[in-house]
């Protein structure tokens, strides 16, 4: 009589890697989110346009405003063609991190490497650049950057 062997399989957690990236900021400089990583980082894709992603601006101005001395970062990356309506809604928001766009609307790359097919829409990276969450908003966000951080 044979004995069944019981097997256990596992598969490894894929770890997916946030694509780095380089755009330029309001003022012109190039930044790129290799150089911002070392904190738990979230890329905020936007548009001075898109009523939804205004709308929660005020959430994640919150946010940033109590766990940035924490170790939290933002990168907002803009869909925007014209400059100077996303430097008014920067302005008008209070959006006080770091900004970038191509100016490209749903063409950008970097909404092309990342998938987005829709705005907003967050990224929550580890210190290491690994994506740890996508699509938070409100309290779940906020829940999840607390946790990220180890705040209680």
């Amino acid at each position: 009589m044979r004995r069944a062997i019981k097997s256990r399989c596992s598969r490894k957690k894929k770890v997916n890697k946030a694509p780095n990236f380089s755009a330029k900021t309001p003022d012109g400089k190039t930044v790129t989110l290799k150089e911002s990583l070392g904190k738990v980082t979230i890329i905020d894709f936007w548009a001075s346009w898109c009523g939804p992603c205004r709308a929660e601006n005020p959430n994640v101005v919150g946010i940033y405003n109590e766990l940035h001395s924490k170790g939290l970062n933002i990168i907002g990356v803009s869909l925007d063609e014209d400059a100077a309506k996303w430097k008014a809604a920067i302005a008008k928001d209070k959006l006080t991190w770091t900004q970038v766009s191509n100016l490209k609307g749903w063409e950008d790359p970097i909404a092309t490497a990342y998938k987005v097919d829709q705005i907003p829409a967050t990224f929550i990276l580890d210190a290491k650049g690994n994506i740890i969450a996508k699509n938070l908003s409100g309290e779940e966000l906020k829940a999840k950057i607390k946790e990220t951080l180890g705040i209680k």
